[in-house]
């Protein structure tokens, strides 16, 4: 196997694509595929199923995408350490993680590795996931229930692995005198909105609106009863904006959960660190 043969194997994975790969990565498609059949003769195996929708890896193939980005950031470790280039990390997160988790996260990074520079992305849940499974990000924090990825109601892709950094509880909060009936949602996409569904019958009366954010400032503003996550409230309800109203049975509590793509935990063991410190 030679490095630049499985770079283009984790690019064609990444974007489904023979063309997608090579836009990437800047080759001509003949090449990309010439690459990919010369690691699968190499190794003897077929590493992509070849359909009318795109590049799909086999088993052989999704063994060795576990392990293929571990190689990449291995040799990336070695370039490093032979040029003195600072490495770079990307964290995606949630808007809502982003502002308030992790700062924290940063700031304890700096002081463990500060010749480690730091991105943050900030993505909806889909585009999380979606990254992490490419490598485009290197970890995601979000907001998830349950002992596996997913169990709060959304499909990941396969091949991630995942911590539980923390815990955050739901509050169910309205304006003093406001309205306490119409029940203000984020998207369906949103964890919040999908632990909503969870909790209300259908037919309780709803607005649906762009963002917890603006859910909280309508609430705020008496127009309604919301539910908010324990970092996004805490502040409003100390101060009296904000008061706790007595939720549906059960108290929801989510878990803040940081995933990563399987194989690549030695490259974020400092991140892994950072989060769980």
């Amino acid at each position: 196997m030679e490095l630049r043969h499985i770079r283009v194997f984790v690019a064609v994975a990444r974007a489904g694509t023979v063309v997608g790969a090579a836009g990437e990565l800047g080759l001509a498609p003949a090449s990309v595929s010439e690459q990919v059949r010369r690691l699968e003769g190499g190794l003897g195996v077929t590493l992509f199923e070849r359909t009318p929708q795109g590049m799909r890896p086999t088993e052989a193939g999704r063994a060795l995408l576990e392990r293929a980005h571990g190689l990449l950031d291995h040799a990336e470790d070695v370039r490093r350490a032979v040029t003195g280039q600072r490495r770079r990390v990307t964290i995606g997160a949630l808007e809502t993680l982003a502002a308030t988790r992790l700062p924290g996260v940063v700031r304890r990074l700096a002081e463990r590795r500060p010749d480690l520079d730091v991105d943050v992305r900030t993505l909806n849940r889909k585009e999380l996931l979606a990254g992490v499974a490419g490598g485009g990000l290197d970890a995601a924090l979000l907001l998830d229930a349950g002992m596996r990825i997913g169990t709060l109601g959304f499909a990941p892709p396969p091949g991630l692995d995942f911590i539980d950094v923390g815990e955050v509880a739901l509050r169910l909060v309205a304006a003093p005198g406001g309205d306490a009936g119409t029940l203000l949602v984020s998207p369906p996409e949103c964890s919040i909105r999908m632990a909503v569904e969870r909790m209300f019958p259908a037919r309780t009366p709803r607005r649906e609106l762009t963002s917890i954010a603006t859910a909280r400032e309508w609430a705020r503003q008496g127009l309604g009863r919301t539910l908010l996550p324990d970092f996004a409230v805490d502040a409003d309800l100390a101060s009296g904006a904000l008061v706790p109203l007595d939720p549906p049975p059960p108290a929801p509590v989510l878990a803040l959960r940081l995933v990563w793509l399987r194989g690549r935990e030695p490259a974020l063991r400092d991140v892994l660190y950072a989060m769980s410190a």
